[in-house]
Order: structure tokens, then sequence, then C-alpha cells
């Protein structure tokens, strides 16, 4: 098994819940944030054995709101082994002040969460004009956004991408498409023609594998396709751990092996080098 992967979407809890309140989007905590938390230093265990050299932690909307303090200090602890995605409240005046914020605290990437394991119902905000703020000072910093959505906001997100060009969108779980109905994956097709923006970046997660997994299909197919409409080169992988119930050793694993029907050099993109020109911190 390489040791050469970088992962762009694991979690990280703390105990300490004075230090690090918790606020939850939505009101309620994931469960896994509760089951599985696993801390910065317990993370570092966990990639070490499963070959990860480093992360891109994302911030635990569902556990902690939009304080992305452990997040940061994580990234302040770690800086040779993590990056930082964050999150603000992009429909208020402040956001730009905070993204700047957290920007100088030395994270990486702004997260748009629309919709989750507590949130199921996709958000109608995404293209709100007061998000517009918000999307330009991430374009002036140059930093990417990442955005968990589903399918059904795809035009709401062109709205975005045709508006600020220069940002390098990442879709969180390829947007969860539905691929259970098999080749040529009409389901899926919004995500396919997401292609076409060349600032569009997708995320391929163990969520992803394991949807496939569940429908009975192959991975090959709708992998290959996936790879073949938009090029390795924007594609990366992301664990999602601690979410569900397996180790990362596990989830690197089950990764790796529904991708192993690709070249090594798509391989190679996929598991590091698109995510380390993404997020240059990941690159030291």
């Amino acid at each position: 098994m390489p040791s050469d992967n970088v992962d762009i979407h694991p979690h990280v809890i703390s105990p300490d819940e004075v230090r690090y309140p918790r606020d939850p989007l939505g009101g309620v905590l994931s469960d896994w944030a509760r089951d599985r938390p696993v801390t910065p230093a317990q993370m570092i265990e966990a990639m070490d054995e499963a070959g990860v050299k480093r992360s891109a932690l994302v911030q635990a909307s569902t556990c902690y709101g939009y304080d992305n303090s452990l997040v940061a200090d994580a990234v302040s602890a770690y800086p040779d082994r993590f990056a930082g995605v964050f999150s603000v409240d992009v429909l208020h005046e402040d956001a730009p002040e905070q993204i700047r914020m957290w920007v100088g605290k030395g994270l990486s990437c702004l997260r748009l969460f629309t919709t989750g394991s507590t949130m199921p119902q996709q958000a109608g905000w995404l293209d709100d004009p007061r998000t517009f703020p918000a999307w330009a000072c991430a374009q002036d910093l140059g930093i990417p956004v990442c955005v968990q959505m589903k399918l059904t906001a795809v035009d709401q997100l062109k709205t975005l991408l045709d508006r600020f060009s220069r940002v390098a969108v990442i879709l969180d779980h390829l947007g969860s498409p539905d691929a259970r109905d098999g080749a040529p994956y009409a389901a899926a097709q919004p995500l396919f023609d997401l292609a076409a923006y060349p600032n569009v970046y997708l995320k391929a997660t163990i969520r992803n594998v394991r949807m496939i997994a569940e429908g009975g299909g192959p991975f090959e197919p709708f992998f290959r396709k996936v790879v073949e409409v938009f090029g390795a080169s924007r594609i990366a992988w992301g664990s999602n751990f601690p979410t569900s119930d397996a180790s990362l050793k596990r989830i690197v694993e089950e990764s790796r092996g529904a991708m192993a029907f690709l070249s090594e050099t798509d391989q190679d993109w996929i598991f590091h080098r698109t995510a380390e020109q993404l997020y240059p911190a990941l690159s030291r």
C-alpha cells in the first residue's frame, strides 16, 4: 500500500468542551462526533498507521459550527502534518473579516456546509447575493472554497462558478451523486456537466466508494467515467474519517482498492498531487 497519501477530508474533535464548546449547525450534534471522536494527536497516530503523510482537517460543522479554533490549534501544533479548512457564516456581513482572520491563523480553505447528516435537506442560500462578499474575499486571497451540497443545488453553484471564475471550488463527496443506476449514470449527469467549468475540482471520499458497494455495482465503470470526464488532476481523495465506523487504515485500503484499476499516474494525482496543488501547505 503506498504511503504517500494526502487526505483532504478528515475531522477532529476535542474532549475539552470548555476550551472548544460544541455548537453544531442545525442544533444537533452528529452521532460520529459523540461516539467516535478523534483528537489531533490521535489523528496523527491513525495517519501513521494508514500511510497518510498529511491531512487537511475539515471543520466539524455538526459539532463546532463556525468556531474553527480546534482546527486552527491543530494546524499550529502540527504544521508539518496538517492544513486546515474552516467555515464562517457567509450570510453575515462580517464574513470577509472572519475569512481573513482564519486565514491569518494559518487555515487554507473556506468550506460551505449546506447539507449533511444532521441537516439532510439542501439549504437554499448557496447563491444568495449576501454570500458574494465572502466569495469575492476568497477570490482575492486566492484560497479554494469547498462546498458540501447535493446535486439538486447545481444551478445555484453554476451562478457562483460564473461569477467567481478564479476561485477553485472543491465539491465534497462528488456532490453526493447517485450512481446506483449503472452506466451511463444518467442520475449523475449534473455532476459530469460541471466538468465544463475549469475551476471545479472533485473530492472523492469513502462515502462515494461505499455508495457503489452498497448498490452492488462494480467500482471501475463509475470512477473511470469520473476520471475520463474531469481528469485525475482535478480529483483529490478524502477519507471522511471518523464519520464511518472504520479505521483510517481500512478507509485507505478500501479507497485505494476501488481506484486500483487506474494508472499509477492517475492514482498519484488523486491520492496526493491534486491535494498538494489545492493546498500548498500540504506539499511541505
